[in-house]
């Protein structure tokens, strides 16, 4: 549950101090549910199967996955539904973390390209599908990512965010931003139906204890350790003010 606003560059080195220090992709996969060899994020296992399904993917159909970061959950849910992927994320050290992973898990024919959320430079109307999981709040105006999500879905495609939001939006503990973030309305705001935003506590339960253990490692010189430290030291206090919500919709 990122705190502040990060630039492109502030994730190239964070992506990088992960590549050469394993022990945070394993507290976050021990947590998650997820292979430890797997390069992802704070997506559990569990939520894969339900994110895979609401996004309706038939094979030969094209998924876009954007902030892909180093692409696992695009991966993985692509190769489920035989679909192809193109994932877009700003962070160059991500988009070539995410090639190498795509050949390390088999899957040669998926495409990675640097882009930004708001501009992915992908065509309009060009996906069956998008997956943008915990990055739509970005963006210094968040409703600009759900404008580009909105243009590059087919008619009758599917779009499925994941993410948090305030259980009290007038709660000035939290930033805000956080206080303003609304899947539902501003998944409606740019034009889309079927909209359904639901709670996954457990998934939240799963993120906070990997924080809580986050906060008990020594850092020493290493700096993916440090990072991941201070996150968990940022983010816990304020934690249990949000809700993980997993949100799906309808592109008419």
């Amino acid at each position: 549950m990122p705190s502040q606003k990060r630039s492109d560059k502030y994730f190239d080195g964070w992506y990088a101090n992960q590549a050469v220090s394993p022990l945070v992709a394993a507290v976050m996969n021990r947590h998650m549910g997820l292979p430890p060899d797997l390069l992802a994020g704070v997506v559990s296992a569990e939520a894969i199967p339900e994110i895979a399904d609401e996004l309706r993917l038939r094979p030969g159909e094209l998924l876009a996955d954007l902030a892909c970061g180093r692409g696992a959950y695009g991966l993985t849910i692509a190769a489920r539904a035989g679909a192809r992927l193109i994932g877009v994320d700003f962070s160059a050290e991500a988009i070539r973390q995410a090639r190498e992973q795509a050949a390390r898990l088999g899957n040669r024919e998926a495409e990675f390209k640097v882009g930004d959320l708001v501009a992915s430079g992908l065509p309009a109307a060009s996906a069956d599908a998008v997956l943008c999981t915990d990055a739509i709040q970005f963006p210094d105006e968040p409703i600009d990512a759900y404008r580009e999500v909105r243009r590059l879905v087919r008619p009758g495609g599917r779009v499925v965010l994941t993410g948090w939001e305030a259980i009290d939006r007038e709660d000035e503990r939290l930033t805000v931003k956080r206080r303003q973030a609304d899947f539902a309305a501003t998944l409606a705001a740019v034009g889309f139906i079927e909209i359904e935003v639901r709670d996954r506590p457990a998934w939240r339960e799963r993120e906070r204890a990997m924080w809580e253990e986050a906060v008990t490692l020594d850092p020493g010189d290493d700096p993916a350790i440090r990072s991941f430290h201070d996150e968990g030291v940022s983010v816990l206090p304020t934690f249990g003010l949000v809700r993980r919500v997993l949100a799906t919709a309808t592109a008419p």
